[in-house]
């Protein structure tokens, strides 16, 4: 019997091994900063630890990742992506989450850098609505 297809949870209308699952797997590169920071996202959903400290970059990668306590991530919308002078862009995302049944929001405006061709996450500012 097949298996039904999983969406992406990036929030494309995409299956998640034709969006952001290549991305996670390492089989091709993010080939913009929305898409580095949709496979984030996703990587977040599904648990990719691994993935998430390869993609961010090595000036603010934390040493460890611990995301025992990590939320039920139920939603994404980009509001603005943006790719600056010098290799630089920003992404403006709402994520949406659910933590013992409540639901919470983070809004926020990421950084991120082009080195050697690659996209990584660098930072970013959470804005209170």
């Amino acid at each position: 019997m097949k298996k039904k297809p999983v969406p992406c949870p990036c929030g494309r209308p995409a299956r998640l091994d034709l969006c952001c699952g290549p991305i996670i797997e390492g089989r091709q590169a993010a080939p913009t900063p929305e898409a580095l920071m949709r496979s984030r996202y996703t990587a977040f959903a599904t648990g990719a630890r691994d993935y998430l400290l390869e993609s961010w970059h090595a000036s603010t990668r934390p040493d460890a990742l611990d995301l025992d306590d990590n939320p039920r991530w139920i939603g994404l919308t980009v509001v603005c992506a943006e790719e600056t002078a010098d290799e630089r862009a920003t992404v403006e995302f709402i994520a949406r989450y659910r933590i013992g049944g409540k639901a919470h929001v983070l809004h926020e405006v990421s950084r991120f850098l082009r080195e050697d061709g690659r996209w990584f996450y660098l930072d970013g500012d959470i804005l209170s609505d």
